[in-house]
């Protein structure tokens, strides 16, 4: 009978990926192996450790900063290019820009409470629209919704035979 498990099984035993969620086999030559080996999983592990290098070694984001700025100065044509040649991808920067720009106004409005007195005016203010629901700190008024209709047509009275 084959045991269930080898020896290297039981001296370390799976580990969870932070990633994936997923179970996993720890390296003979990577015992303290804490993500997965999927791509994406180790494209993350990457990406997490140079956030946080750039966050603590000051010379490290310099150089970061640097790269970039000579590698612009290089291709200084290739952003106008790219969205001439990408014409989809121009579209939903558009749109994602013109979302951002909405939600940075209405973040203006979240914590507005230097109005003018608006017990006293006749005036209402009425905020309507899908972002209108993240104003939860906004306390300018209470508001009413009213519906008007123009005048309908007069009524023709129509001859009968």
């Amino acid at each position: 009978m084959e045991p269930k498990h080898t020896s290297w099984e039981v001296i370390f035993p799976p580990r969870c990926c932070p990633y994936c969620q997923q179970a996993f086999q720890p390296s003979k030559h990577r015992p303290d192996q804490a993500v997965c080996s999927r791509p994406e999983c180790q494209a993350k592990r990457r990406n997490e450790y140079r956030r946080k290098k750039r966050l603590a070694d000051s010379e490290y984001a310099q150089v970061i900063c640097d790269s970039r700025r000579k590698w612009r100065e290089a291709h200084p044509d290739y952003q106008k290019n790219y969205w001439l040649t990408h014409p989809d991808a121009a579209a939903h920067n558009r749109q994602q820009q013109r979302h951002r720009d909405q939600k940075r106004r209405i973040g203006l409005l979240v914590k507005n409470t230097l109005v003018l007195d608006l017990k006293h005016s006749v005036a209402e203010v009425w905020l309507v629209g899908p972002l209108a629901g993240e104003l939860v700190k906004n306390t300018l008024v209470s508001s009413k919704l009213l519906i008007l209709q123009p005048p309908s047509p007069a009524l023709t009275p129509t001859a009968t035979s």
